[in-house]
């Protein structure tokens, strides 16, 4: 078992890539906490966890990644209930901000950077503390996506988030280096999640099979693969990395605003904010 008696706390954790990492995290041995805003989901991500045998090693922490209090009681329910904190993946994210910048809303910029960006410094901040006191080094891997290296790859407020947890991760791992904090990024393609399937899964999986060179559309467990990778000690002279898991998207040239109009949002005649599977619904308007 590759991560055994490690400690890991998992934002985003109760569906989609991040369930998926916290699932083959206690596979691979580790005790996890499962973090997400969505208290239902979170039940289920459990349940799921205990039928499979994992329910001691397993906690729940219902968590806004955009509230420092609640990120510090986060990290908190891992080292309460397991003794130390080994491994922190900033997962959690919304789709946030759609449509041209013309038509975009102030609130729903901020709405998409709190996640976004302010969740994965909160989580990289109140990790480090612990990590640095513990003096055993630890690994934070942080959600980045291949939107945030192009200019169309993604809707803007996303692709600018995006492209900030990328360059917050290379500063992080600059300075956590000396403490042997490995600070990494993965950039997904498109994976197939709840988030992005927005209830349209079968149409969804097919569109971003079609989407890039590889002929299978991205999971969960293709994200919770490189995951793994990076918190394991195999990436022990990894860090200030952007990991690319995409089918070789990135490669070929996304060209998302042709090829998904509904998810870019700029020829489809809306603007808004989507919130991913927080269990609140998305609120668009005609423009």
């Amino acid at each position: 078992m590759r991560l055994k008696d490690k400690v890991a706390v998992i934002t985003g954790g109760a569906s989609g890539m991040g369930r998926a990492t916290a699932l083959r995290f206690l596979a691979e041995g580790a005790n996890v906490v499962i973090a997400d805003y969505n208290a239902e989901t979170g039940a289920d991500a459990m349940k799921e966890a205990a039928d499979q045998g994992f329910g001691e090693r397993t906690r729940f922490a219902r968590t806004d990644v955009a509230v420092e209090a609640q990120v510090e009681s986060m990290i908190a329910t891992a080292v309460d209930a397991f003794g130390h904190l080994d491994i922190v993946f900033n997962n959690a994210g919304v789709g946030g901000a759609i449509g041209p910048l013309g038509a975009t809303r102030v609130e729903d910029w901020d709405y998409t950077f709190d996640v976004l960006v302010k969740g994965v410094f909160l989580g990289i901040k109140h990790a480090t503390r612990v990590m640095q006191a513990q003096g055993r080094g630890g690994a934070i891997i942080n959600t980045a996506s291949v939107a945030g290296l192009s200019g169309d790859a993604g809707p803007i407020a996303y692709s600018a988030a995006k492209a900030a947890v990328i360059n917050l991760t290379r500063g992080a791992a600059v300075e956590l280096a000396p403490d042997r904090i490995r600070v990494n990024a993965i950039c997904p393609g498109f994976i197939a999640t709840p988030l992005a399937e927005q209830g349209r899964p079968e149409s969804t999986r097919a569109a971003f099979a079609k989407s890039q060179p590889w002929p299978d559309y991205g999971r969960g467990e293709h994200i919770a693969g490189a995951a793994l990778f990076l918190a394991s000690e195999d990436a022990e002279f990894v860090t200030g990395e952007a990991l690319i898991v995409d089918g070789g998207l990135s490669a070929a040239g996304p060209e998302l605003s042709k090829k998904f109009s509904h998810i870019s949002a700029r020829e489809s005649g809306k603007a808004g904010i989507t919130r991913g599977s927080t269990g609140e619904p998305p609120v668009l308007r005609r423009i």
